[in-house]
C-alpha cells in the first residue's frame, strides 16, 4: 500500500456531475490499494454535508471553500499576466500550504492530479512522480467556445484556449504520465503536445451498471392518472449552469421540439438537472418542464420515452448517455457524442447532426415501441460489456507499481 497525493478541482463526492462521477471512481478504486491524502474544493454549498463522508476515507483532506462569483473576478487577474484565467479561478493559498506540507511531512509515493488546473499546486521541481488525468483537452473546448459568442467573450475564449495550451503542454511535459477520456482526446493532444506524445494514454469512463439498473416497481415521476392527457416524455439530463448543456437544451426547445410537434401530440421534453440558470429556466412552458435538482435521476431516465443528447459543444464522453444507457433506454445524442462511445450504431445508440436527423430519430423510436425497446436493451448490454469501472481504471494502476511505503 502507497501513500498518493490526489488533488481535485471539486470534491469528488456524490457523484451527481460529469466530472465528480469520474474523480470519485477514481478515488474509489485508488483507495482499494492505496491511503489518499486529498485537497481539493468545495463549490457547491450543498456539497458541505458530504465532506465529513470523504474526510472519513482519507488519512487526510483539505477541503478549500470557493466563491464561484468570487473565484471569477478573481480571475480576471490572469488577464494581468500571461496565465490562464483558470489557474487563477482555482487558486488558494490554503491549499498551496497544505500540499507542500504533505509533500514535505507524509512519505508521498506518487501525485494523482485531476484536471490540468490543479497541476499548479506541485512545483515544478517535485521529485515526486505525477500522473495527470486531464480528462479532456480543455483548451480546445474553450477554443471551440469562441465562435459562438460575440466580442469581447470571443476573445477571452480564444485567449484562454491558446494560454491553456501552453500551460497543458508544460504540465504534460513533467508529468509520468498523462490520460484522457477517449481516443480522440488523446489523440489530438499527441498532435497537439507532440513532445509528451508517448507518454499519453485514453482511459475511459465506465457506468455504475448495478446502479443505474432499470427496476420494475421504480415509479414514475411524469403524470400518469387515467383522467389526463397522454404524455411522452423526452428527457435530457446533466448540470444545467454548464453553457454546452444550456445552449443543448435551448436548441431542442427552439428548432428540434416545434418540429417534432407536428408529427407528434403528447410531447412533453423534461430538462432534468442541478442548477438552471435563467436562461434555462425561461424555457419552461406548458411542454417543457424544467425540474432543477432532483433526488433522483433515474426514475426520468428509466420512464422515459426517448433520452436525448443534443449537444453542439461537447468534448469527451458524456456520461449522461452512459447512464441512460445502462437505463436500457434509446438514446438520440449528437454525432461527436456517438462518436466517443464504443457503440454499434443505430443499434445500441442513435446519432443526428441536424434538426432533421433528430426528428426522424426520434419519430422512429416514438413509431415503433419494438424497436426503442430493442435499442435500449442493446445499448444496457453494451454498457455492461465494455464499461466497467474497474476495467478502465486498472490502466492506471500499473505507473502505481512503486515500491509501496509501509
Amino acid at each position: 500500500m502507497g501513500n498518493l497525493l490526489y488533488l481535485v478541482h471539486r470534491l469528488p463526492y456524490p457523484p451527481n456531475k460529469g466530472d465528480k462521477v469520474r474523480s470519485y471512481h477514481l478515488l474509489k478504486h485508488l483507495l482499494n490499494q492505496h491511503r489518499v491524502f486529498l485537497g481539493t474544493f468545495v463549490d457547491d454549498p450543498a456539497d458541505e454535508a458530504y465532506v465529513a463522508t470523504v474526510r472519513d476515507l482519507c488519512p487526510d483532506l483539505y477541503a478549500a471553500r470557493l466563491n464561484p462569483r468570487r473565484a471569477k473576478l478573481r480571475s480576471l487577474a490572469g488577464l494581468l499576466s500571461h496565465q490562464p484565467l483558470s489557474l487563477h479561478y482555482y487558486r488558494n493559498s490554503g491549499l498551496q500550504d497544505w500540499v507542500r506540507q504533505t509533500l514535505t511531512v507524509q512519505q508521498i509515493d506518487a501525485v494523482v492530479i485531476f484536471s490540468s488546473v490543479m497541476a499548479q499546486y506541485v512545483d515544478a521541481n517535485c521529485s515526486v512522480p505525477q500522473l495527470v488525468d486531464f480528462v479532456d483537452v480543455d483548451s480546445a473546448k474553450w477554443t471551440q467556445y469562441a465562435p459562438d459568442h460575440a466580442w469581447p467573450l470571443s476573445w477571452l475564449y480564444r485567449r484562454e484556449g491558446e494560454r491553456l495550451l501552453a500551460y497543458e503542454r508544460a504540465v504534460a511535459a513533467r508529468a509520468e504520465r498523462s490520460f484522457f477520456v477517449t481516443d480522440n482526446e488523446a489523440d489530438m493532444f499527441r498532435r497537439l503536445a507532440p513532445e509528451s506524445a508517448t507518454r499519453v494514454d485514453a482511459v475511459s469512463n465506465g457506468v455504475a451498471a448495478d446502479f443505474f439498473s432499470p427496476e420494475p416497481t421504480r415509479a414514475s415521476p411524469f403524470p400518469g392518472a387515467t383522467d389526463a392527457p397522454v404524455q411522452i416524455p423526452l428527457v435530457f439530463t446533466g448540470a444545467m449552469d454548464y453553457w454546452p448543456n444550456v445552449d443543448a437544451v435551448t436548441w431542442f426547445v427552439s428548432d428540434i421540439l416545434p418540429a417534432l410537434r407536428q408529427q407528434w401530440s403528447g410531447l412533453c421534453f423534461y430538462i432534468v438537472g442541478r442548477s438552471p440558470t435563467q436562461a434555462v429556466l425561461d424555457l419552461a412552458g406548458p411542454d417543457v418542464v424544467v425540474t432543477g435538482t432532483v433526488a433522483d435521476v433515474r426514475p426520468y431516465l428509466q420512464h422515459a420515452a426517448v433520452v436525448v443528447a443534443p449537444l453542439r459543444v461537447a468534448r469527451g464522453i458524456q456520461n449522461k448517455i452512459l447512464e441512460a444507457m445502462a437505463m436500457a433506454r434509446p438514446v438520440v445524442a449528437a454525432q461527436s457524442c456517438v462518436a466517443a462511445i464504443s457503440a454499434e450504431p443505430e443499434t445500441e445508440l442513435l446519432a443526428a447532426n441536424s434538426v432533421a436527423d433528430f426528428v426522424a430519430q426520434i419519430g422512429a423510436l416514438l413509431a415503433s415501441p419494438e424497436r426503442s425497446d430493442s435499442v435500449g436493451s442493446a445499448g444496457r448490454q453494451r454498457v455492461l460489456q465494455s464499461y466497467s469501472w474497474t476495467a478502465h481504471l486498472s490502466k492506471i494502476d500499473r505507473y502505481l507499481n512503486f515500491k509501496a511505503t509501509p
